[in-house]
């Protein structure tokens, strides 16, 4: 069931208190995150534009002024569309690309619809590898430039970190949200490592030719079995969120990337997931004012460019029955009107359940539209939502001023990031190669990605001090568990990761499957059994853990995902969240594990039952 924590509750846990001082005052730190002085000047210009306002835009404006509507229309639509190459796709993708838009190529779908931007995903094979995207980026950039009104490419992608990551390895992959609120509430409530992993993130995508990521999430998770969010939010403390929110936006925009904070008006206390149905809010309007909203406002306050919407009914903002994408007392009323935010606004993809369940896929575009929506992400059937909004504007359901309003916010959004100009264009087409070569992957940033989640890893139970293990006794370890489908470009599984990692520290560990594990844990010093979102009542993974126990050797419970496993489990000798089954956060865990790191995380959420937010345990 969800948990509705109340405000004293919320506020009285001493380490969320120091997360919700730092607040928006992570403003004065450093353009790499660290403590310092103002917000940097070497950002972007832009950058520091303020959510509530936006100045004049000459050029802009001007390139406006010699559109036909067919562009106009054009430039409010990402689209997704298959290959890794903007010329020369595999002849699968090709097919595929044939089959759904008309056009054989990438390039070809820009020109045929004059696009505003391109969503990359790994199913749709764009993300093959750092160079590889930077040069499609490239080639899609130069398609733009060569067709229509030569406006340049808003190119997107979900690069959230941890459980969504969308480009792997070489590329350097971080912490993801709730491991950074894990951290902050170690750290008496600093922003700074948010920041500073934004930044990094920022980095590499701008180098890969991506200007525009879909993060950081804005929800605030307070219900255990939330299908959709868990660890992409940062915790349940709305003040904490909004406080990481706020840095991870200045971190990802001072490295020229547009931030997305997401999903407007708060997803984080839904049952259903939106990809697949049409979830319920039931919070009333003073819960949503004191769990949903602050997230949000801090984001609006911090000048974040891009806000999304999210596929849920919120009948205490809007009694309509509409999802929020569609409703106008949500996305004009409060978005625009209470909160102030001029920036843009992106409906989450359109192809989801959760916006399709009611009007039909040629109606949702022109409705997005007239509730003040500014991009329409990924339509299931690109060619019928540009005939409709055409339509619309030819029948006088919508106007050509109302279409010019948001083009305007979206070409002022490509000023900011630099799209305009013409060096910045030139370099990028030119030395794609070279541009990944010297900010993908460096050194620098894999050890930056390690220090972090380092001090990440909650330890959670030790109660009989099984932990730390002695690398110099060289102990006999097990790793089992369940294997998760590894997040994009890490080596994985994780069950072999932990063991490889834990054998490179000086124990010596296996990892076996769960049918030969039970078997095989007489003899070992300790069974590590690495658990994935623990339904409840029966089920696989408790009777694992449960069969363990009962051979009387140790077990160490690793949640590699959510942290809620402990609660649907028997207690363990001991307990580690890592919040990500990442390569890095596997590493750190394994660190943590042998002593070599002492664990300084903080639970961000509570574990009902079991543990209370801020939870954490150290080594004497």
């Amino acid at each position: 069931m969800p948990i509705h924590a109340s405000r004293r509750t919320l506020l009285t846990v001493a380490a969320v208190a120091a997360v919700t001082a730092a607040g928006v005052a992570s403003a004065a730190v450093g353009p790499d995150g660290e403590p310092g002085g103002p917000v940097p000047d070497d950002s972007l210009p832009g950058d520091r534009a303020p959510g509530r306002s936006r100045g004049p835009a000459a050029a802009p404006r001007e390139t406006m002024a010699r559109m036909s509507l067919a562009e106009l229309v054009g430039q409010l639509f990402v689209s997704r569309v298959y290959g890794h190459a903007a010329t020369g796709p595999d002849p699968e993708d090709a097919a595929q690309n044939q089959q759904l838009f008309g056009v054989r190529t990438p390039a070809e779908l820009v020109a045929r619809y004059h696009l505003g931007g391109i969503v990359y995903f790994g199913w749709a094979h764009n993300t093959r590898s750092p160079r590889q995207i930077a040069e499609l980026s490239a080639g899609l950039q130069r398609a733009a430039a060569d067709s229509g009104a030569g406006v340049p490419l808003l190119l997107s992608i979900d690069q959230e970190h941890g459980a969504v990551a969308r480009v792997g390895r070489p590329a350097t992959l971080l912490p993801g949200a709730m491991a950074l609120g894990a951290l902050a509430l170690g750290t008496g409530g600093s922003t700074a490592e948010a920041r500073r992993a934004a930044r990094i993130a920022g980095t590499e995508l701008a180098a890969m030719g991506i200007r525009h990521n879909y993060a950081p999430v804005a929800d605030v998770n307070v219900d255990p079995a939330n299908p959709v969010i868990g660890v992409r939010s940062f915790g349940s403390d709305p003040h904490a969120v909004a406080a990481l929110v706020a840095a991870q936006v200045r971190g990802y925009q001072g490295a020229g990337v547009a931030a997305t904070v997401k999903h407007f008006p708060g997803h984080g206390d839904t049952a259903t997931d939106s990809h697949v149905g049409l979830p319920l809010m039931t919070h009333t309007r003073a819960r949503w004012e004191e769990l949903d909203e602050p997230p949000f406002r801090a984001a609006v306050e911090a000048g974040v460019d891009v806000v999304m919407t999210a596929h849920i009914v919120f009948p205490a903002l809007d009694p309509s029955g509409d999802p929020a994408t569609l409703s106008r007392p949500i996305v004009t009323g409060i978005l625009r009107e209470r909160l102030g935010f001029r920036g843009v606004v992106v409906t989450d993809a359109l192809d989801m359940a959760g916006v399709r369940q009611k009007y039909g896929d040629d109606r949702v575009p022109v409705l997005a539209l007239k509730a003040g929506c500014d991009q329409l992400l990924n339509p299931p059937d690109l060619g019928l939502a540009v005939r409709s909004v055409l339509a619309a504007v030819e029948s006088g359901e919508l106007t050509r001023a109302r279409i010019e309003e948001s083009v305007l916010r979206i070409l002022e959004l490509k000023a900011r990031r630099g799209l305009f100009d013409p060096a910045v264009r030139v370099v990028e087409a030119a030395r794609a190669a070279d541009a990944v070569d010297a900010a993908v992957g460096i050194p620098a940033h894999l050890a930056a990605a390690g220090e972090i989640a380092d001090r990440t890893t909650t330890l959670l139970a030790n109660p009989v001090n099984l932990l730390p293990l002695d690398p110099a006794d060289r102990p006999l370890l097990l790793v089992t568990g369940t294997d998760p489908v590894s997040p994009t470009g890490t080596t994985g599984p994780p069950t072999a990761v932990l063991a490889r990692e834990l054998s490179a520290l000086g124990c010596r560990a296996t990892a076996l499957p769960p049918a030969r594990a039970v078997a095989a844990a007489p003899g070992n010093a300790a069974v590590l059994v690495c658990t994935y979102n623990v339904p409840e009542g029966a089920s696989p993974q408790r009777e694992l853990v449960t069969e363990l126990l009962a051979t009387g050797v140790p077990v160490v419970l690793v949640a590699v995902r959510n942290p809620y496993d402990p609660a649907r489990l028997p207690a363990c000798a001991a307990e580690l969240a890592t919040y990500t089954w990442t390569d890095v956060e596997l590493r750190a865990a394994a660190r943590v594990l042998t002593g070599t790191v002492r664990p300084t995380g903080r639970l961000p959420v509570p574990v009902p039952g079991r543990y209370p937010l801020g939870h954490g345990l150290a080594y004497g």
